[in-house]
């Protein structure tokens, strides 16, 4: 997510930060640069020359040149400008005083609306709402189907649609059914074609004036950059959209549309998606994704993800084995399951301050699925107690797990090296300091 355009940005900033003292000179050499990534990252051109044109006011001020760190205060201007550039600040989707609220979903054919249907309904759920989907996609093969699958896997109620019926009855319908049944949120899975066309836009006009939803979302594909942008310009005109749900921005190292849906429609981004699993929707903070740009990390969310992932009671339990030196290879394998639930190790890598520009960081996931086969390959007893693990339970276990003995022998010694950590940082914990160093503890 936006690792060359990061990448780039930090090279510049480095430069600009090792200065004592800075000139206009040098402020338009560094502006030159970043004006050619924000291009390069497929941002529109009038949203980068209007960005460039604020930096450089407020960057050449004295303020700046005579600041003891003009380096540093460049980057706070840049990274305020960011944050105006995706909108200033989250916004949050209106819900209805009065249920159930009605989310229409637009876009082009291949966007996700399908999944974000889903991801969304999934959201709604985990907040205690009971959401209702309504597959109005009669064009597309399979796409009623899709939803019907999808609804299952989350435990989610989908309309009976008939795919002979037209649009406008199946959701005039299945909204009636929805109220009559109690759900408060209603999302409606829209037709998409390949191309926009004016047969398309009169029949999600007719739904619009029809149905009067809370939210007509845009569903945007980011990968498409600047073709993503122009789309949602043109279904703004015709449904004057409520907001932006932008798909695949894991995949997106450039981050274009990101950076110019706002400016370029004035519609507020939303949500994004950031991965093919059904919780993988987050809201869309401006302030975050540009600290994720400038490489400053994004805490807040990794935090968030973390509470998402690991309950308090479970935390509270593993810290108690960790006191009691009762912390076994199957807590171990558990705590690496939830790190999993919580995203690709190389996206939260992104979230720490300092490591999202790192270009030479591998992180190998296939290392998890190895750790993993061979602790299940374990006997109750031998995961309680590595050490009954001989040379034949060696031989066996790897044999089991389709690995090799050495692999079986590093994790063994990761794992009563990790102990022995574990172990010093409690006793730490309780004395306030380990190794020598202190810790502050809250």
């Amino acid at each position: 997510m936006f690792s060359g355009l990061s990448s780039r940005l930090e090279e510049v900033f480095k430069r600009l930060r090792s200065r004592g003292k800075l000139t206009e000179a040098n402020i338009q050499e560094a502006l030159r640069e970043v004006r050619l990534a924000l291009l390069e990252a497929d941002v529109n051109y009038g949203v980068v020359k209007d960005f460039i044109e604020r930096v450089r006011t407020k960057a050449v001020g004295s303020a700046v040149l005579q600041s003891l760190t003009p380096g540093q205060q460049v980057v706070k201007i840049v990274h305020e400008e960011l944050i105006s550039l995706m909108g200033g600040a989250q916004s949050k989707l209106n819900l209805a005083s009065m249920p159930p609220t009605l989310i229409m979903l637009v876009g082009l054919q291949g966007s996700g609306k399908t999944t974000t249907a889903a991801k969304l309904a999934k959201r709604f759920q985990k907040e205690g709402r009971r959401p209702f989907l309504i597959p109005a996609d009669v064009y597309r093969p399979a796409a009623i189907t899709q939803l019907k699958v999808l609804g299952q896997q989350i435990g989610v109620p989908v309309w009976e649609t008939n795919p002979a019926a037209k649009p406008l009855d199946i959701c005039r319908e299945a909204v009636a059914a929805a109220r009559s049944r109690g759900h408060d949120v209603v999302i409606i899975d829209t037709a998409g074609r390949l191309h926009i066309n004016e047969a398309m836009m009169e029949e999600l006009k007719s739904l619009k004036r029809e149905l009067a939803p809370h939210e007509t979302l845009f569903i945007a594909d980011s990968m498409t950059g600047q073709d993503a942008v122009n789309v949602a310009k043109t279904f703004n005109e015709a449904l004057a959209l409520d907001g932006v749900v932008l798909t695949k921005l894991d995949g997106d190292a450039r981050g274009g549309a990101a950076l110019s849906i706002w400016t370029v429609t004035g519609k507020p981004i939303k949500f994004v998606g950031t991965g093919e699993k059904i919780e993988a929707l987050e809201p869309f903070h401006p302030e975050r994704i540009a600290s994720r740009i400038l490489g400053m990390g994004d805490v807040l969310s990794l935090i968030e993800k973390a509470e998402a992932a690991i309950s308090v009671e479970r935390a509270k339990e593993l810290e108690k084995k960790l006191r009691e030196e009762s912390f076994s290879l199957e807590d171990f394998k558990e705590q690496l399951q939830q790190v999993r639930n919580m995203g690709s190790l190389d996206q939260i890598l992104a979230m720490l301050p300092g490591m999202g520009g790192m270009k030479n960081l591998q992180v190998d996931e296939k290392e998890f699925v190895r750790i993993e086969a061979i602790i299940n390959s374990m006997t109750p007893a031998e995961r309680q107690n590595p050490s009954i693990i001989d040379g034949s339970r060696r031989r066996r276990i790897a044999q089991g797990s389709g690995t090799q003995i050495q692999d079986v022998n590093r994790l063994l010694k990761q794992f009563a090296e990790s102990r022995k950590l574990m172990k010093r940082f409690m006793q730490g914990g309780k004395k306030g300091k380990i190794g020598g160093g202190r810790w502050l503890l809250r």
